[in-house]
């Protein structure tokens, strides 16, 4: 049986026997247009050339390109199920020859089957030599997150396989189907966790100056841009509010994410008095517009600056441990 090799970047190729073609095409991840190669042909032909008899009847099906034009692939089409409450992870199941990237370290587990390969970027698009392979780490610098992902392939060749994901503290995975949110979400930078082959993790620049220093997010967003899912993180409980033409104020930091529609800046809080003893701080971040957006209730510097507050260690007090009992055990261990 004959193995075919098909593209999915201009720079990274994936295999599988023939026998599996007629399912990677009914889950949209060989089209008619991806470039493919097998043991007898000279060159790289398009699918739909080379295998004319696995799309026939099948054209008027064909999803349109991204908006803008943009030459990245189509999302892989994976299933997944999250487990836990407050210390969440999330498990992707994926059938062979699927991928899902992930952020360096954030793996749990994962089954027989299943192989990981560090790369540079997302894969989404092709990279243009050196230019654009520096241009792409310095994106990923900027965010302050490693500028390796990993990328996670099932590898098996006769069945499914899963592979897990668990979040780096206290809160919650969203999933978001980037395809029903407008192919695109901005989110805090630390925010991503995983998402689907095929979706593009980028930066975007809050061109307002206040927002920048006072709104709790930075000058840096992430931009998460495909038609695919992608899993976010963060702190506490997250809820989704819905705006159509309307604002909401939020505390800074409280914001995980927010769809193109959305309009980011700040104000102050209340007038002097309020802004000193308020303890809301001096600015709240304010969100007007139409979309969605999705709020969490414990950020995650909130819940450090917390604990270290409470560190004897640190020049904190241990509050909660008020006991004699409690004091006489630090003298005893040396604490």
């Amino acid at each position: 049986m004959k193995t075919y090799h098909y593209a999915v970047s201009a720079t990274a190729r994936e295999s599988a026997p023939e026998s599996q073609l007629p399912d990677l095409v009914q889950g949209g991840i060989l089209r008619a247009d991806t470039l493919v190669w097998t043991d007898g042909m000279a060159s790289w032909l398009p699918a739909g050339q080379a295998l004319p008899e696995l799309f026939r009847g099948k054209a008027a099906g064909s999803p349109p390109p991204l908006p803008g034009g943009s030459s990245r692939i189509r999302s892989h089409e994976i299933d997944f199920e999250i487990h836990g409450d407050d210390l969440q992870m999330v498990e992707i199941e994926l059938d062979p020859s699927e991928t899902v990237i992930a952020e360096a370290g954030a793996m749990c587990f994962m089954e027989d089957g299943i192989e990981f390969e560090t790369k540079m970027g997302d894969g989404s698009a092709p990279v243009s030599g050196f230019m654009g392979a520096l241009k792409s780490i310095g994106k990923r610098v900027l965010t302050g997150e490693s500028i390796f992902m990993t990328h996670f392939t099932n590898r098996t060749g006769r069945g499914k396989s899963k592979v897990c994901f668990a979040a780096p503290y206290p809160g919650k995975i969203v999933p978001l189907n980037l395809a029903e949110l407008g192919g695109e979400i901005l989110c805090e930078k630390d925010a991503f966790l995983c998402a689907a082959m095929g979706t593009s993790v980028g930066i975007a620049f809050n061109k307002k100056l206040g927002a920048g220093f006072f709104g709790g997010e930075g000058f840096i967003l992430q931009r998460l841009q495909g038609d695919g899912l992608a899993f976010v993180h963060a702190g506490g409980t997250i809820i989704r509010r819905e705006l159509k033409g309307d604002m909401l104020r939020v505390d800074t930091g409280c914001l995980v994410a927010m769809t193109t529609g959305i309009e980011y800046d700040i104000q102050r809080a209340g007038n002097m008095k309020s802004m000193i003893f308020g303890g809301e701080g001096l600015f709240l971040t304010t969100l007007r517009g139409h979309g969605s957006v999705w709020l969490q209730s414990l950020p995650f510097s909130r819940m450090a600056d917390r604990i270290l507050a409470s560190a004897p260690s640190a020049g904190g007090s241990a509050t909660g441990e008020g006991s004699v009992l409690g004091g006489l055990g630090r003298l005893l261990d040396g604490n």
